[in-house]
């Protein structure tokens, strides 16, 4: 998941449509480059499913989600969340709101590397995103993200990924980065995130070049970034240096979590 944590952190600068939309924006990481929501829930996440077990049936996994969430959330309220997330967060009620925000895609990652079958990996990625994102788009979205981590990381091509995306999710992965480019701008629903996301981890030549389709599309630069490059690790693996700049960018509870996930990940 330092994959997706990393695209947060890169893609952050340039949220809200402050990119310039150009793949040669400079170094990765400079000054403003933070982490944000994305990354406190994506530990949270994390956190959550391995509280909960490999083998946890789906309410085990809502409850120790949720309670993961709303822990992390609590101890980092200035991270940039959505409003009805925030509202959330507050309440004691657990109930999802039927959101299909991006913010269930961009929280999965964990769920593509923790399991052994793409069956499972789609069942806890629905259930890591009905805790809040119960709208079918939401679930979706979770879904496909967290099934081309897993195939990614299986062995399998980019043509196999994008054709049992297609297939499986409906989305429309025949365009390019070129062509999605100039009309795109920030939108925050997991039907016009994840579709793009992908698309710029397909076009990618490695690690890097994947980051820097999708920064370069703008939108909701540091969420479009999570997924495309929580794909990306997958697929590609991570630069030590890179992976060293973004542990250091995180807080040091942040960093314990990522710490027993690569464990738990042997």
């Amino acid at each position: 998941m330092i994959g997706a944590i990393l695209g947060d952190i890169v893609g952050s600068p340039y949220e809200f449509d402050r990119s310039d939309k150009i793949k040669d924006f400079g170094p990765l990481f400079i000054k403003k480059s933070c982490y944000t929501d994305d990354s406190v829930m994506t530990i949270a996440v994390a956190e959550g499913l391995m509280n909960a077990g490999k083998d946890a049936d789906v309410d085990t996994i809502h409850k120790e989600v949720i309670k993961a969430m709303k822990a992390w959330g609590r101890r980092y309220p200035n991270a940039g969340y959505g409003a009805k997330f925030i509202w959330w967060l507050q309440l004691d009620d657990e109930n999802p709101y039927n959101s299909w925000g991006n913010g269930s895609a961009m929280r999965v990652s964990s769920a593509g590397w923790l399991y052994d079958s793409l069956e499972r990996t789609r069942e806890v990625a629905k259930a890591t995103a009905e805790v809040t994102h119960n709208h079918p788009e939401g679930i979706k979205g979770a879904e496909a993200t967290a099934s081309a981590i897993y195939m990614a990381r299986t062995g399998c091509s980019k043509e196999e990924i994008k054709q049992y995306i297609s297939i499986n999710f409906g989305y429309d992965l025949s365009r390019t980065c070129d062509e999605i480019r100039p009309g795109y701008r920030h939108v925050e629903s997991c039907q016009q995130t994840v579709p793009e996301a992908i698309i710029a981890f397909l076009e990618g030549n490695d690690f890097e070049d994947v980051v820097r389709n999708a920064v370069s599309l703008g939108g909701d630069c540091d969420t479009l970034t999570c997924i495309a490059s929580g794909i990306a690790e997958a697929f590609y693996g991570v630069p030590e240096e890179y992976k060293t700049e973004t542990l250091n960018r995180l807080e040091p509870d942040m960093r314990e979590v990522y710490e027993r996930f690569c464990k738990m990940c042997r």
